[in-house]
């Protein structure tokens, strides 16, 4: 059994021996802006045999600054009532996030609109601006000229909500044509309570594909007896920091979650 897996003990993995790296420049083939995600919740050891099984299958993983297992930082943007989480709890199909974002290895940062359709897909769009104004976007010209024309949201009714930190592995299939990311150690914070939480030993993964055509990733989680299970990281957090919110749905999400957690 793992007791734990560390930004450090990630990065010192005898597996990375075994599969072939890819950069980020290199990913540019594989962005995935316009896609259909599927998400999974592993326990630790299960993202271990899942790492193997893909250094197996001929996977890349990604670097960044030589780094495998890299930081990210992300802020999540909300209304005063936060309208973007109630509608995600209340069902609706068309809907937003709103987000800065924060490759903590190599600093760059980004301004990020995703929008998923009733189709359930998913599209991104997004701007680079500075690490200054990562809590801070409406001071980023081009961040603000996105907003503006992608969103339904204005910049006069956002303000900070939710900061997510967790450590990312991003592997790649042997045909460039999906990516799947496995997020751990997430530590979340409200910036209105300031209150933070986590759950322990929890890793949040998610393939990123064109469509729904056959993926070597979910036959692998198949052969581990790994159902998909849609979770998000921004009303997971939500629901575990904030108070008096409604969130009836997200608290039988996390009772799923403890119970795959758990399971034997």
């Amino acid at each position: 059994m793992t007791d734990g897996l560390t930004y450090d003990t990630l990065n010192s993995l005898e597996v990375w021996q075994l599969m072939p790296t890819i950069t980020l420049d290199e990913m540019r083939s594989v962005k995935l802006m316009n896609r259909i995600d599927t998400k999974y919740v592993l326990t630790y050891d299960e993202v271990l045999q899942l790492i193997q099984r893909a250094a197996a299958n001929n996977y890349y993983v990604q670097i960044i600054d030589g780094v495998r297992a890299c930081r990210y930082r992300t802020l999540y943007y909300d209304t005063a009532t936060r309208e973007m989480f109630r509608q995600h709890h209340n069902r609706k199909l068309c809907r937003q996030k709103l987000r800065t974002r924060t490759y903590v290895e190599n600093n760059t940062t980004f301004f990020e609109i995703k929008d998923k359709s009733n189709r359930g897909r998913t599209k991104k769009r997004r701007r680079e601006i500075t690490p200054a104004e990562f809590s801070n976007f409406g001071s980023s010209a081009e961040a603000c000229a996105l907003l503006a024309k992608h969103s339904r949201f204005s910049l006069e009714e956002l303000s900070p909500a939710l900061t997510t930190n967790f450590t990312r592995i991003t592997l790649v299939n042997p045909t460039l044509t999906e990516r799947t990311t496995i997020d751990l150690e997430l530590q979340y914070q409200d910036m209105r309570s300031l209150r933070c939480s986590s759950i322990d030993k929890m890793a949040i993964v998610e393939l990123k594909q064109d469509g729904n055509i056959t993926s070597l990733t979910k036959l692998l989680l198949r052969d581990m007896r790994i159902a998909p299970l849609k979770v998000s990281k921004y009303c997971l957090g939500t629901t575990l920091t904030v108070e008096n919110i409604k969130r009836n749905r997200f608290k039988e999400k996390l009772q799923e979650i403890n119970k795959r957690l758990n399971r034997k």
